[in-house]
């Protein structure tokens, strides 16, 4: 290829190319990838997050299975996986619905052979409530994202722990945020939801690594690139007066290297605490704040 075209490419095209490239020269040298010929399964791998790890997973040797309730964003997922190399199916599941996440982890067994790792990175069910005082929400506006995010994550966990057992072997994962150990402002029911989710990673691991499952979770901050962060600045741009960058500012003048972390670099480490390496690695949150949260 020559230079002036690759320089005309998008970036996005670029960046594909240079993965792919990398997967084939690691496969030509037979350098070990960290996740080589896991299956994984994803929820929520159409939105910013699940969709990195995806791609990090995928990156690392993986055999994926992405799910979303929207199959478009899924699509385009697998279709980046497939175009640099790995392999990746699309389903559309909506991971409160137990009979379908079941059906599709039958499925998956039956045709990879087992289930190695299961990640719920399932996005925020109802922006609406952010930016509304507690005081004006009903019970029903409190109690959904709690009710979703941990129905979701109790479901997916069960479901893929139940095929990971007879193999003794396989990871759960989740992702939190620092909302489950600080106080903030106007933002409904996602504090306790988020807390919920960091004790039901305890609560798994206590039951399940006796028998082989390792269940982690992942707590990174406002990233950015992310659906979610443009939503929460979106809800209170009008009461803070603040643009999209002071909003971005304000978020990295907490951590200790003044910037946010990138969605990369949070997916890089997904795949390292999913791989044999971190095999001493269960009942805990990592902690991806950059600093902005003590532990």
């Amino acid at each position: 290829m020559a230079k002036g075209s690759f320089a005309r490419m998008s970036f996005s095209r670029r960046s594909s190319l240079m993965k792919r490239a990398d997967v084939a020269a690691r496969a030509q040298k037979g350098t070990e990838m960290m996740l080589q010929d896991k299956v994984a399964v994803i929820y929520g791998a159409g939105g910013g997050i699940g969709g990195a790890v995806a791609r990090a997973f995928a990156r690392e040797g993986a055999r994926l299975f992405v799910t979303g309730r929207h199959r478009a964003p899924v699509d385009s997922v697998a279709k980046d996986i497939d175009s640099a190399g790995g392999s990746a199916e699309a389903a559309t599941i909506d991971a409160l619905d137990e009979q379908a996440v079941d059906r599709h982890l039958q499925y998956v067994t039956d045709r990879a052979g087992r289930i190695d790792i299961s990640v719920n990175a399932v996005g925020d069910p109802d922006t609406q409530v952010l930016g509304v005082p507690l005081v004006e929400l009903d019970a029903g506006q409190f109690s959904l994202p709690i009710t979703a995010y941990t129905t979701s994550y109790f479901l997916t966990a069960r479901l893929a722990a139940r095929r990971m057992v007879p193999n003794r072997s396989g990871v759960i994962m989740t992702v939190t945020t620092l909302h489950s150990r600080t106080g903030l402002p106007l933002v409904g029911g996602f504090g306790p939801a988020m807390a919920a989710k960091e004790a039901l990673t305890r609560d798994l691991s206590a039951e399940l690594a006796p028998l082989g499952i390792r269940v982690i979770g992942l707590r990174p901050q406002a990233m950015p690139e992310t659906a979610t962060i443009k939503h929460a600045f979106e809800r209170r741009a009008k009461a803070s007066g603040m643009t999209w960058e002071q909003f971005q500012g304000l978020f990295a003048s907490r951590t200790h290297p003044r910037r946010l972390m990138t969605l990369e670099e949070m997916a890089n480490m997904a795949a390292f605490i999913a791989s044999d390496q971190a095999s001493g690695m269960t009942g805990t949150t990592v902690n991806l704040t950059m600093g902005s949260l003590d532990d």
